[in-house]
């Protein structure tokens, strides 16, 4: 190999690397199930998650003026409103929407979101399992 194209071949290797460290650090990154993300979460909060948790982070205010309930309804295989702009949002239960929980892209934000605003700040992974795995036992 000529020394020209040794800085091009260790560029490329350390790609890979960073590629494949991508894919192994963020398990929740590549799902395309409820399932897949609830497995990518559970891996990376190093818990198992809990349903009863995920239901009583979802319906209790967590210090802020709303609970994830007060958009989503109580029990939400049903359509929601958002509390301030009165929007329409769709169940979020996957078994009553399956488009939910199948893009991480999308899931992360809305989660991101949420967790501010109810929260005052983001979601922990065991936490996403926790509420996930709930909504995934609403049939």
């Amino acid at each position: 190999m000529s020394s020209v194209f040794a800085p091009l071949f260790a560029f490329r290797a350390c790609a890979v690397a960073v590629a494949l460290a991508g894919a192994v650090f963020v398990p929740a990154a590549q799902a395309a199930t409820p399932a897949d993300m609830v497995k990518g979460y559970t891996a990376e909060s190093g818990k198992t998650a809990n349903p009863v948790r995920g239901q009583q982070l979802f319906t209790t205010r967590q210090g802020r003026e709303w609970s994830c309930a007060s958009c989503h309804g109580v029990v939400p295989t049903q359509d929601g409103k958002h509390a301030s702009t009165g929007k329409a949002i769709k169940p979020l239960a996957p078994a009553f929407n399956p488009e939910r929980f199948t893009d991480s892209a999308k899931t992360e934000k809305w989660f991101r979101r949420n967790c501010n605003d109810v929260m005052g700040r983001e979601c922990t992974a065991g936490e996403k399992a926790d509420v996930l795995s709930w909504l995934m036992t609403l049939k």
